[in-house]
């Protein structure tokens, strides 16, 4: 029996009817998949029931990854990597039309989601990403304008994601149970991108900079960013405004302004 590890944020999805739910948003049948932490295999001997094309596992912890390994060893459209997912080249083994799933641990998964925002080739490969995140992050993630919410990771997600569905997990479907409910959810990337920003961590700089003051008016911050005269090119935007008053559209201007030069 292979216990979860803390320090690892393992918390094993045990709710079978919650396994079916995520997998059913999509089909799977003769798809390319690629599962990011697949643990003890809840959704992985789901998946495969439904006859993928191919399936990739990526799964840090050593132990867990073995016994993947011994599981699946006769079935050849499987690969196992054990391998930290924020250092595996993750984009280059998505094949093309794939379908991303993840039962992220709580402790990095915000960082898996904008290493994947960040792939070089846009449109992805990839045609759907179903990511399941603590409540309170996902809440970040697709947090709309106005909203308590809104700030620098939905500024991110909503340049490159477009959320297809939405639904909450209790925390009584996992063991061990963790303290927080989840939430799953369901997206896809944004085709045909009308915003010309050239380097999404250009976008990342900015948004980190404009709210590294969440309470103070933008005008210092953007004028250290851009310098006064480039501001001017920057159409109905109140230099009085705190970060959160300015709509995603107007960071992604910024962001073209600032690679500029």
């Amino acid at each position: 029996m292979i216990f979860a590890k803390k320090s690892l944020g393992q918390n094993f999805l045990i709710d079978s009817n919650i396994v079916k739910k995520i997998l059913n948003q999509v089909k799977i049948f003769n798809k390319h998949i690629v599962e990011i932490g697949p643990g003890n295999g809840a959704l992985t001997n789901e998946i495969i029931k439904r006859k993928p094309k191919s399936l990739v596992l990526i799964e840090k912890d050593t132990e867990l990854a073995k016994k993947l390994v011994d599981k699946y060893k006769n079935e050849k459209f499987i690969k196992i990597y054990n391998s930290d997912i924020l250092k595996f080249d993750l984009e280059e083994k998505v094949k093309s039309n794939s379908i991303i799933f993840g039962n992220l641990p709580y402790n990095i998964s915000s960082q898996i989601l904008v290493k994947i925002l960040k792939f070089e080739k846009w449109p992805p490969y990839f045609s759907n990403l179903i990511f399941m995140f603590q409540k309170e992050l996902s809440e970040k993630i697709i947090g709309p304008f106005k909203s308590k919410h809104y700030g620098r990771l939905s500024i991110l997600t909503n340049l490159r994601l477009k959320l297809l569905n939405k639904f909450l997990v209790s925390n009584n479907c996992f063991f061990p149970k963790p303290k927080v409910t989840s939430c799953v959810l369901h997206f896809e990337p944004k085709i045909n991108l009308k915003i010309k920003i050239k380097n999404i961590n250009n976008l990342e700089k900015v948004t980190n900079k404009l709210f590294s003051n969440k309470r103070k008016m933008i005008k210092k911050n953007l004028e250290k960013l851009l310098g006064k005269k480039k501001i001017k090119y920057i159409e109905d935007i109140n230099l009085n405004s705190r970060p959160s008053e300015l709509e995603p559209k107007i960071y992604y201007k910024i962001t073209e302004i600032f690679e500029s030069g």
